[in-house]
């Protein structure tokens, strides 16, 4: 799996958290939370005040709050003089911390260094990520910072780290062979799971069994050049664990063809016309409630597949400008992310030189059957984890989430079933339910702590804030993520958002003009 051929020029690595200005505090033999209202992530409505007790990285207890007053070496009692930590948190909610479920870790033409990504995610409460595919740094460069967080050494969420298929062989195996060698490789090499965008049907379907076979993750984006052959049907009854994205979906539903009847001057490379007729797609397939949308959904529901819709990073489709002018872009878009979203036809998603009504119509239109087909798989018990994808199409790591939790209420899930999405749901998708994803004592002390109920308003996790006005009036901001602990760790999220801040502000003063991302001839794809 060499990475010569690739020609990966990884992004500037973190510093360690002994240099790091943010490194927060912890993890302690014993630390109290106090006071807390509790929404656990599995779906169960909210419970409260309780003390949470944290023993090193672990949650130990959820005690009624006032409990936690006796010495917690015995069974039967607890005592606030035995904590090295003590938290009044009167009043706040906790959370599980969030998953993203479709990361990208920035690349030198998104960041200035690795923890500009880092930091923003864990300034809105992620605390692990799956990062798909290891596309845009290369495995080697993942995998190590993967191992840093994992042992704590910087400020990270946990970082869970697929390779792409065929990394490092500099095409897609096309053979069952290669490809079964290809999957050992990666699962000796680290990789906790594979990505895949297509393949020739024998070499996928060879993968994605071996794969299962080592105990390594598979996710599939089932992009337009292979999906005539595999749509995530198939691929679901090879052994897929997730469906990345809408591609492949719509693809297993056709009723009258076998491929999407594509218009005359259609080219995939070309992203304005592949993104611009991209909706055409959901006009084509079985419409909802007919026998094939349920035979689709009842099969995939079967089979134990989950979606990742990651509704957000295609919603500049629907309002490009709307997109485009993010209360947040100002103060946390680096420039080096500003040029990268900048139209150009060799950056990746940067297709919106001449986006109009047409495009946007369709795609609204588009949205309102992709999100029925989310709904209706959700609502027969299918699971659904929320990824953002962030780092494309004018979103921002950790924004991109919290948009993409909005987006699943839109879907019309039940703000417990988003929360659910992106921590519960998230880590059984990553087979780390054991460990993280819900608040249970012996699970891992992974959390976000916030001073009003998300519950009532998902914006408040804006690490930007919510506006309000006060009752003089006068316009103000309220909300974000106020603590992040990420195994035990308490980190101050509203510092680790002032210092991507500073970090933003330094970059625009260094760079004041930043050549447009491609025009030194790369692509991003």
């Amino acid at each position: 799996m060499s990475e010569a051929l690739a020609g990966f020029r990884p992004i500037g690595s973190s510093p360690d958290r002994s240099a790091d200005n943010t490194p927060g505090q912890g993890p302690y033999r014993r630390m109290i939370l106090r006071g807390l209202t509790v929404v656990d992530g599995t779906g169960a409505p909210p419970y409260g005040p309780v003390d949470l007790v944290i023993e090193g990285g672990t949650i130990a207890a959820v005690l009624a709050a006032g409990n936690a007053t006796r010495v917690a070496d015995a069974p039967e009692t607890w005592a606030t003089v035995s904590a090295d930590r003590v938290l009044d948190l009167t009043g706040h909610y906790v959370l599980p911390g969030l998953i993203d479920a479709h990361a990208h870790i920035a690349t030198p033409e998104q960041a200035p260094r690795a923890d500009y990504c880092y930091k923003l995610w864990l300034g809105h409460g992620v605390t692990t990520v799956r990062e798909l595919g290891a596309m845009t740094n290369g495995f080697a460069f993942t995998a190590e910072e993967a191992r840093r967080s994992q042992e704590l050494e910087i400020v990270a969420p946990s970082i869970v780290p697929y390779v792409y298929f065929g990394h490092g062989l500099g095409a897609t195996p096309t053979g069952e062979r290669q490809a079964c060698a290809w999957v050992q490789a990666a699962a000796e090499q680290g990789a906790a799971g594979v990505k895949f965008f297509g393949a020739p049907p024998k070499a996928m379907q060879a993968a994605l069994q071996e794969a299962a076979h080592l105990g390594l993750g598979t996710a599939c984006h089932h992009a337009q050049q292979d999906v005539a052959r595999v749509n995530a049907l198939a691929t679901s009854r090879w052994g897929l664990r997730s469906v990345e994205h809408w591609y492949g979906l719509a693809e297993a539903m056709f009723t009258d063809r076998t491929v999407q009847h594509y218009r005359p001057d259609y080219n995939y490379l070309d992203e304005a016309v592949r993104f611009g007729v991209g909706a055409e797609v959901w006009q084509q397939c079985a419409e909802p409630g007919s026998a094939r949308w349920d035979a689709v959904l009842d099969e995939l529901l079967s089979l134990g597949t989950t979606l990742v819709p990651t509704f957000n990073i295609y919603i500049a489709t629907r309002d490009a400008a709307r997109t485009r002018a993010s209360e947040w872009h100002a103060d946390y878009t680096a420039p080096q992310l500003e040029s990268f979203f900048t139209p150009s036809p060799r950056a990746h998603g940067s297709f919106f030189s001449d986006w109009g009504t047409e495009q946007e119509v369709a795609w609204r239109h588009a949205y309102q059957k992709w999100m029925q087909l989310v709904r209706d798989f959700h609502q027969r018990g299918g699971r659904v984890a929320a990824g953002s994808d962030s780092g494309f199409i004018y979103k921002v790591y950790g924004f991109g989430l919290v948009e993409e939790l909005e987006l699943l209420r839109e879907a019309g899930l039940h703000p417990l079933e988003v929360i659910r999405a992106a921590t519960l749901s998230g880590a059984e998708l990553l087979g780390i339910d054991d460990v993280t994803g819900s608040i249970e004592p012996g699970k891992r002390a992974d959390l976000l702590i916030v001073e009003e109920n998300p519950l009532a308003n998902l914006k408040l996790l804006y690490g930007h804030g919510h506006l309000r006005y006060s009752p003089e009036g006068l316009p103000y901001r309220t909300g974000g993520v106020k603590l992040t602990v990420r195994e035990g760790i308490v980190y101050d999220a509203a510092r680790l958002r002032a210092d991507v801040r500073a970090m933003v502000q330094e970059e625009r003063a260094r760079q004041k003009d930043i050549v447009p991302a491609g025009e030194d001839g790369s692509t991003r794809q």
